[in-house]
């Protein structure tokens, strides 16, 4: 019997050639379509990576309409219990799972958490809704219902931050306290209040207008848990580490909110675009005096 030689074929070689030809013409079809995961990956990277111009507040306030950052303000008891966390974190658009999404849009529900980046970009950019009806423009005031919506940099698709109450299959992956996700309905579940950082005067500024890039309490109507983030728990995402979001409110022993549960909402910087009011030199964040609500009102 004769030895094969390099160049004898055997088995179903035909086959396998023409299975090969089909991977090669399916993967230039889909090339050319922008179809492959890859692209689709840098397209959607590209889109929440956008560079996104805030609001400028000219008198102070926050109003309706407003595009905004939150952020986890840097504090000191956090550098203490978690040295490695020092920083303040943005809320942002979390994704665990690339091949979930397309590079046109985003599916709901998705995750939150927060992040080292201060730059307003797409994923960690909101607005501020109205839900009673409220003209856009109009400020918002403490103890009233506003949503929060992102478009993530997409131009006709908004997800709305929402919470629910926790129960055995709906809870935070690390904390198991109650989860904060983004949803594409608005309902009571996408229903959010700002509370004035000290509780002795809580009710003294209940109705007046909420100052930006100020310290505050954020809490979720339909729960009554404030947004916190605990800065202990994280995750690993397309992105990156991202620390773990929540609705649960941290009382010290003087029954006030602990610094996890502090937001600052931040606008721009009218003298700089790309900017936000937390780049200034020397901003003064101090409280704000009941009497300046009052000119403005």
């Amino acid at each position: 019997m004769a030895a094969c030689g390099p160049g004898v074929r055997l088995g179903n070689w035909e086959e396998d050639e023409c299975l090969e030809k089909d991977r090669l013409r399916d993967f230039m079809h889909k090339r050319e379509r922008g179809e492959l995961l890859i692209q689709k990956i840098n397209k959607l990277q590209d889109t929440l990576l956008k560079k996104i111009q805030l609001s400028v507040s000219k008198d102070g306030f926050l109003h309706f309409g407003d595009t905004v950052m939150l952020l986890n303000p840097d504090n000191k008891s956090s550098v203490e219990s978690h040295p490695g966390v020092c920083g303040s974190l943005t809320l942002a658009i979390s994704l665990d799972e690339i091949p979930m999404y397309s590079a046109k849009s985003l599916h709901a529900p998705c995750g939150v958490g927060g992040v080292k980046s201060v730059d307003p970009v797409g994923r960690n950019t909101f607005c501020i809704l109205s839900v009673d009806g409220d003209a856009v423009g109009e400020p918002i005031r403490f103890g009233q219902n506003f949503g929060l919506g992102t478009t993530g940099g997409f131009s006709d698709q908004m997800l709305y931050l929402a919470s629910d109450h926790k129960s055995f299959t709906r809870s935070a992956k690390k904390s198991y306290l109650q989860q904060v996700f983004l949803t594409d309905e608005l309902s009571h579940l996408t229903c959010w209040q700002a509370s004035f950082l000290d509780p002795q005067l809580r009710l003294e500024y209940e109705g007046f207008p909420v100052p930006a890039n100020s310290k505050m309490i954020i809490t979720h109507c339909h729960t009554n848990r404030s947004l916190a983030v605990p800065r202990k728990f994280w995750t690993r995402s397309y992105f990156g580490k991202e620390y773990e979001v929540i609705c649960h409110t941290y009382l010290d022993s003087h029954k006030a909110e602990e610094d996890k549960n502090y937001w600052e909402i931040v606008t721009g910087n009218p003298s700089d675009e790309d900017g936000t009011v937390i780049d200034r030199p020397n901003l003064h964040q101090g409280r704000i005096r009941k009497n300046e609500f009052c000119e403005e009102t």
